[in-house]
């Protein structure tokens, strides 16, 4: 049994400790937000964040992952608020929708680490998330309306 925190839950999963874990979050947790993509870690359809740091799922064998925290794009706010997840809305970026919840976590790791990303910034940090559908313009517009200053309703001012 491998212990582990998945969205700020405890859980216990019984696989092998090199089971990757995008099928121990799939198949044993029962969350299925994450996609698998390639299967090598080249496409970051699978990306999950462990310890706040974006990785591929499918590539992470269990045993990396003891005792760690593991958030997936179901936790990255349960109720889709989160600011990238508003902002995916807001510049309809999915077409297919499949690479979406990768390029989203990304997209949140790179937000944690550069608050107000440059164009470069985004291009370096998202490279090496794939969409099939190639709306990266999209995807880079959303990113930018997340990392936007956001207005206090009480003084108008920038927070």
């Amino acid at each position: 049994m491998t212990t582990l925190r998945i969205n700020g839950r405890q859980v216990s999963v019984s696989g092998p400790d090199d089971a990757p874990l995008l099928w121990v979050i799939r198949d044993e947790v029962g969350l299925t937000g994450t996609k698998f993509g390639c299967g090598i870690g080249q496409c970051g359809a699978c990306t999950v964040h462990i310890d706040g740091k974006a990785v591929r799922a499918c590539i992470t064998p269990l045993s990396a992952v003891a005792g760690k925290s593991v958030t997936t794009i179901e936790g990255l706010d349960p109720k889709g608020a989160h600011p990238l997840q508003v902002a995916w809305i807001e510049a309809q970026v999915p077409q297919c929708g499949y690479c979406q919840s990768g390029q989203i976590m990304q997209a949140a790791a790179l937000l944690k680490t550069t608050p107000h990303p440059t164009d470069a910034d985004i291009d370096h940090g998202m490279n090496g998330n794939l969409c099939r559908c190639m709306a990266y313009v999209r995807i880079k517009q959303a990113i930018k309306l997340a990392a936007r200053p956001k207005t206090s309703s009480k003084t108008g001012a920038s927070a």
